[in-house]
């Protein structure tokens, strides 16, 4: 982690450029609106998770430019005089809505929004695109092996293998938003509240003399929390037995069952079959077995489906590197400029037909089916639209507007919430264990359809008719 530097500067030195021509041609007095979208679910899954809103929000409070950094600036020999005084006095002003951390989110509709004038909409670019990939990319791995393993905790133990501190840190706060129980990284839990714990390693073992004295040694020190590690030598000939006799040594005759073991190699299906039978025989039945080593959501799927006698998992590179796919891909993408009182809609357009951006000041709405509570479809709007429940509503395929529907006895939720007006906070960041509840009970209310692992469902993203046409119209225009 790099201290004592001004996390203002970490953005694109094209954003500076780019201010400093707003400020030359009078463009920083525009007030803009830019999309933070994505295009791909990780892992060809169904749906992703929305995570890192709170750095973006403690990013945005605390903007600002010192004398120190104007001097760099101003060493670059580039900029303009009146560009790096307007530096010096800056500060946020501007509007954000975005969804709630721990929202489920779906390729092509905005997950946040930030309405600013240019300069500062632009700056802000680079802060809000890496804290939003990098934690919905870890929420979104966490939650995939959170469902895999039905109902057993996993925890984060991936720090070591990160890529850097942040890594760590922010990657166990967005693996606990994801569902994780906790995580072996200390910090996390002294600054955002993840419980951290942890066991031993196979070193404390080699340490003495022989396994048992290392296993009785650790249930004198901690009899409350205790999970021995028993693959150093061998887990089925010296490891179990030695626990087992520890565990009855030292911790039944204090009435302490809560005691537990940890495979960390071999075949762990067999293994834990193996241990779990010979746990059952000492009359240990209450003693959990957790297991490691590299695992990810298919093979706890397999581990699970073989009949492996696992009661935890710890999960480390393959979950806080995302390891399958290690990068989310979110962009910030202008979408409308003010123009006295107009609201003018701005477009890219490729040949890439993914790539082409939706127009416009949006809201975006989620629509419930009522009856059994479960989500139907998102809708994207106009900022200025209104869904009425009591009516029939059709939506349609934006891709294929052939396919429409019409649906009835539903409930439209507005998924973006205020976060910043005028430069002020005027939201209040949930506990992180209040995240974690919330991202769990919105999956709940999925399809399981679209939480399928391989060919989920595809959950609709449409557009009102209002946006589409806008857009097609700013389409047919650019042919001409």
């Amino acid at each position: 982690m790099i201290n004592n530097i001004n996390d203002t500067l970490l953005c694109d030195f094209y954003e500076l450029t780019m201010g400093n021509g707003y400020y030359q041609n009078g463009f920083y007095r525009k007030k803009t609106y830019f999309d933070v979208f994505f295009r791909n679910v990780p892992d060809n899954g169904g749906f992703a998770i929305a995570a890192g809103l709170e750095q973006v929000i403690d990013y945005i409070e605390n903007l600002h430019f010192t004398p120190e950094d104007i001097a760099f600036l101003r060493s670059k020999k580039i900029f303009d005089e009146g560009f790096l005084d307007y530096l010096l006095h800056f500060r946020f002003t501007g509007d954000i809505y975005a969804v709630p951390e721990g929202t489920p989110i779906f390729p092509g509709e905005p997950i946040l929004t930030v309405a600013a004038p240019a300069i500062e909409a632009q700056l802000v670019e680079t802060f809000i695109l890496l804290s939003l990939n990098h934690q919905s990319l870890i929420a979104t791995k966490a939650n995939r092996i959170v469902r895999a393993a039905a109902g057993r905790p996993v925890l984060e133990f991936g720090s070591r293998r990160a890529q850097g501190a942040d890594g760590a840190i922010l990657g166990a706060r967005a693996a606990y938003i994801g569902g994780c129980a906790g995580t072996a990284c200390t910090v996390s839990d002294q600054i955002y509240n993840v419980p951290a714990g942890g066991t031993m390693a196979h070193s404390w073992v080699q340490m003495f003399d022989t396994e048992y004295d290392a296993f009785k040694t650790y249930c004198e020190l901690y009899p409350h929390d205790t999970t021995l590690l028993v693959d150093t030598y061998s887990v089925l000939k010296s490891g179990v037995p030695n626990a087992i006799r520890a565990f009855k040594e030292i911790l039944v005759p204090q009435g302490i069952t809560n005691f537990g073991i940890r495979l960390d190699s071999g075949d762990i299906t067999y293994l834990s079959k193996k241990a779990r039978k010979m746990l059952d025989d000492a009359g240990l039945t209450t003693c959990k077995i957790v297991a490691s080593n590299s695992l990810d959501e298919y093979i706890i799927r397999d581990l699970i489906q073989q009949g492996a006698c696992i009661d935890t998992f710890g999960v480390g590179e393959r979950l806080i590197t995302s390891k399958s796919e290690p990068v989310f891909g979110g962009v910030y993408k202008l979408c409308a400029v003010e123009d006295g009182d107009k609201l003018i809609p701005k477009i890219k357009i490729s040949e890439n037909t993914a790539k082409i951006t939706n127009p416009h000041f949006k809201k975006l709405y989620r629509l419930y089916e009522n009856q059994s509570g479960k989500a139907i479809a998102d809708l994207i709007c106009v900022h200025d639209e209104k869904i009425d429940s009591t009516a029939p509503l059709e939506i349609f395929d934006p891709e294929a507007t052939w396919k429409r529907k019409t649906i009835t006895d539903f409930t439209a939720k507005e998924m973006m919430v205020p976060i910043f007006r005028n430069g002020q906070k005027v939201y209040q960041s949930p506990d992180i264990k209040e995240i974690q509840s919330y991202c769990l009970q919105q999956v709940d209310l999925l399809w399981d359809e679209v939480k399928r692992f391989e060919n989920p469902h595809r959950y609709y993203v449409d557009l009102s008719q209002k946006l589409w046409d806008i857009k097609h119209e700013l389409l047919e225009k650019r042919k001409k």
